[in-house]
């Protein structure tokens, strides 16, 4: 655990260091909810799966006030390839419901599309599993 070094900001004390008020485990100095602006949801959106995939139609242009510096990292990480909900918590090492917020702050712009997952087209039928199961109980 190291303490901020001078010059990063720390309030000075009486003899001019700076106190370490903050240290690397403490996390961020920014709180999470900070970064929705204290919502649980997009404007108008339904809730994201962490399994749908996210892919950026066009780049932010920059005039668009609303997005932070998640929001661009998030339209950057999708630009090239889609990525699902849960990849992009753990690539930007948010929590799931901060991310499923800004997903819908980008996607209520029009910056990304969601894709939902494809749902197997029909359950397996269970003579095959019993089967299956049988074959590898005799191996």
């Amino acid at each position: 655990m190291t303490g901020r070094r001078a010059g990063d900001g720390g309030t000075p004390d009486r003899t001019g260091e700076p106190q370490h008020w903050y240290d690397d485990a403490a996390g961020p100095v920014v709180r999470p909810y900070t970064m929705t602006r204290g919502r649980t949801r997009g404007a108008g959106q339904h809730r994201l799966d962490r399994t749908a995939f996210v892919i950026a139609v066009r780049s932010p242009d920059g005039t668009d006030d609303r997005l932070g510096p998640e929001h661009l990292r998030i339209a950057e990480l999708t630009a090239e390839d889609p990525r699902s909900v849960a990849e992009l918590t753990d690539r930007l090492g948010l929590p799931s419901g901060v991310v499923r917020v800004l997903v819908g702050d980008l996607f209520e712009a029009g910056i990304v599309r969601v894709d939902r997952p494809i749902p197997p087209a029909e359950p397996p039928d269970e003579s095959i599993l019993r089967l299956v199961i049988n074959g590898l109980r005799t191996l």
